[in-house]
């Protein structure tokens, strides 16, 4: 199995939605762009990535919404050493087609009530099905290590909340811990690194809002914001 180095995970750059919410009252949430931030914040994460990279290759998968396609276009990578596949389960949260800003304030007070991850949206999805999709990815990104010429990096682009909930599932996190983390910045990264003893660990911690609040459980383990998982073991927002 050709286990990558590293898995490299960014939110997309600043877009429209992220400075001004009433923008989804009138357009799609999957056609809104960058802003010109947006764009710069983009073009100063790919400066890092190609520095991270150099000249070895890099197996891209990117949501098909136009800021992550966007951002993805403004890393400039070498086009000679990625390879690219726009994967649909990478897209963000669906908060529902046309959304009323008033509506969407309400529905967030819903969520903040009654929890980010269980809390669906009335015509989108709950955290607990984006989970779903994102852990499909996973089944399917882990498939594709078995290939003896995998490239040795890949790089995820994607939504605040997918970054989250793909750590969960890889080092198998508890709601209780989800709930407890912020979103990544814009153009922000994570990096799962795979250590000599056969693990990926997150280069750091997402940080958090607050201290996760567990139902208790006998013989429930302590974890943190900062997993570490075996890939033998893994088979198992911008609002």
């Amino acid at each position: 199995m050709a286990r990558p180095r590293r898995i490299v995970l960014v939110r997309h750059g600043e877009s429209r939605g992220n400075v001004d919410d009433t923008v989804y009252e009138r357009e799609p949430d999957h056609a809104l762009g960058l802003t010109e931030r947006g764009r710069k914040q983009a073009e100063a994460t790919g400066e890092r990535l190609r520095g991270l990279f150099g000249q070895e290759r890099v197996s891209v998968y990117v949501s098909p919404y136009r800021r992550t396609l966007e951002t993805l276009n403004a890393f400039h990578l070498d086009p000679e050493l990625i390879r690219v596949r726009e994967e649909p389960r990478l897209r963000e949260q669906d908060w529902g087609n046309w959304q009323d800003r008033e509506d969407v304030r309400l529905q967030k007070a819903y969520r903040d009530a009654y929890g980010h991850f269980f809390y669906r949206f009335a015509q989108g999805e709950s955290g607990a099905d984006v989970y779903d999709r994102v852990g499909g990815f996973l089944e399917s990104l882990f498939r594709s290590f078995e290939a003896p010429d995998h490239p040795p990096n890949v790089l995820i682009v994607t939504h605040g909340l997918a970054m989250r909930l793909f750590c969960m599932r890889w080092f198998h996190w508890t709601v209780a811990e989800f709930e407890s983390l912020s979103n990544p910045g814009n153009a922000e990264v994570r990096m799962l690194v795979l250590g000599e003893n056969g693990k990926y660990e997150l280069d750091r911690p997402f940080e958090r809002w607050r201290e996760p609040e567990r139902y208790p459980i006998t013989g429930q383990a302590e974890r943190t914001g900062v997993g570490e998982s075996r890939m033998g073991e893994f088979r198992g927002d911008d609002h």
